[in-house]
């Protein structure tokens, strides 16, 4: 069994209800939720819009591999309606779900990179993990998420 965290967002339509939804779709499709953050809420990053965020992070326990885990977190943002305009990534969105780490692991891929290359950047992404994962080392920068968050509020 593998303990990984992913963040959430979403800054269109009933944004806390699509946080819950795909909550309730990792847990069906991806494994047991063993710990939520709460929901902040937050400026866009990387775009402008007048749509603010709801962000979320949660920790799962999973069998499966990176590769899959990427294929259901897709999947569930399709079935929510997630659609890809932009080709830099950063648009409004319905539901935004970016795996961030996977056990102690790093892995490279065309289409995955974990830990995810940006979690360090973003107060959005550490607010909320610093929450739920504050002792847990980031596998490539050898600091922990409260480090992280605590460097990033300097």
């Amino acid at each position: 069994m593998h303990t990984i965290y992913i963040a959430l967002g979403s800054n269109l339509g009933e944004k806390e209800q699509n946080l819950i939804r795909a909550i309730k779709q990792i847990e069906k499709r991806i494994g047991q939720v063993i710990a939520q953050s709460a929901f902040i809420y937050t400026s866009p990053w990387g775009y402008e819009s007048k749509n603010r965020f709801i962000n979320a992070a949660i920790a799962c326990t999973t069998q499966l591999s990176p590769e899959d885990l990427l294929l259901q977190t897709q999947l569930i943002e399709k079935k929510m309606g997630r659609t890809y305009y932009h080709k830099s990534g950063y648009e409004d969105r319905i539901i935004d779900l970016d795996i961030l780490l996977y056990d102690d692991i790093e892995f490279n891929s065309k289409s995955l990179q974990i830990p995810h290359p940006l979690m360090c950047k973003r107060l959005f992404v550490l607010e909320p993990l610093v929450q739920i994962a504050a002792d847990v080392v980031h596998p490539t920068q050898n600091k922990t998420i409260l480090e992280l968050f605590n460097e990033m509020n300097l």
